[in-house]
């Protein structure tokens, strides 16, 4: 007995507790790189969603004036999205049964990079009369109790500095990447979208974001704009990544 004692307390100096195994942490998710879909063809798993949330197929809003297509450069495939004094949305609902599942319990982090070519000329996401956003990525967690769409708006402003906050009511809009900085090179962009909504909104997001909406317009400043949209990420909380 004493000689199985004495091994036992020397095996467990040696080696601590053996702890039960992790349970599988979550992975960082793509949801879109554009690599599936022709050159010059729309990206069909988006839609457009009308005012009385409508699906609509991209072809039945997209002409000369606005539309977003893909595009290719070297090996690499991309989404453009061009305006010229107007505005589009292209939408990913958030359903499992549908293109986007995302739980940001377990994914709290949005990845994704864009490049601005040409931005509208005096908008400024802070004053109504010039509020256009030649790029601007939305995630929409609810309604109000007016009906109103309950979003961070993630924006490439054309002259607000970077980490602006603009606030309309449930729409928060938040300055990711600026013109004043520059313009022409691909700009990777990086948001905890759980501890984003909490700042903005002071409180808990639903777990589960209603959808992700790409978004252009130059319709205020009657402008136009041109941004490049490319390689969507959910990522998992930093503590989780090994």
């Amino acid at each position: 007995m004493g000689r199985w004692f004495a091994f036992f307390l020397v095996f467990g100096v040696l080696l601590p507790e053996l702890a039960p195994l992790p349970a599988s942490e979550p992975q960082r998710v793509g949801i879109e790189n554009f690599e599936r879909y022709p050159t010059g063809a729309y990206p069909d798993r988006w839609r457009f969603l009308t005012s009385s949330r409508e699906f609509l197929p991209l072809s039945a809003v997209m002409n000369e004036r606005k539309e977003c297509r893909v595009r290719q450069e070297a090996q690499n495939k991309f989404l453009r999205c061009v305006t010229r004094g107007e505005a589009l949305r292209i939408t990913l609902v958030n359903r499992e049964d549908f293109a986007l599942d995302w739980d940001l319990r377990q994914h709290p982090r949005l990845r994704w990079r864009w490049r601005a070519v040409h931005l509208p000329a005096s908008a400024r996401e802070d004053r109504r009369h010039w509020n256009d956003s030649g790029g601007a990525v939305y995630v929409t967690f609810g309604t109000d109790w007016l009906g109103r769409p309950i979003s961070i708006k993630y924006t490439y402003s054309s002259l607000l500095p970077a980490e602006t906050v603009v606030d309309y009511g449930p729409l928060k809009v938040l300055v990711v990447s600026s013109g004043i900085d520059g313009m022409g090179p691909w700009v990777s962009v990086e948001r905890d979208v759980m501890a984003d909504y909490q700042r903005l909104f002071g409180k808990e997001p639903p777990s589960r974001p209603l959808s992700l909406t790409i978004w252009s317009d130059s319709d205020n400043t009657k402008d136009y704009a041109i941004v490049d949209f490319d390689d969507f990420e959910l990522l998992p909380a930093i503590a989780a990544i090994r």
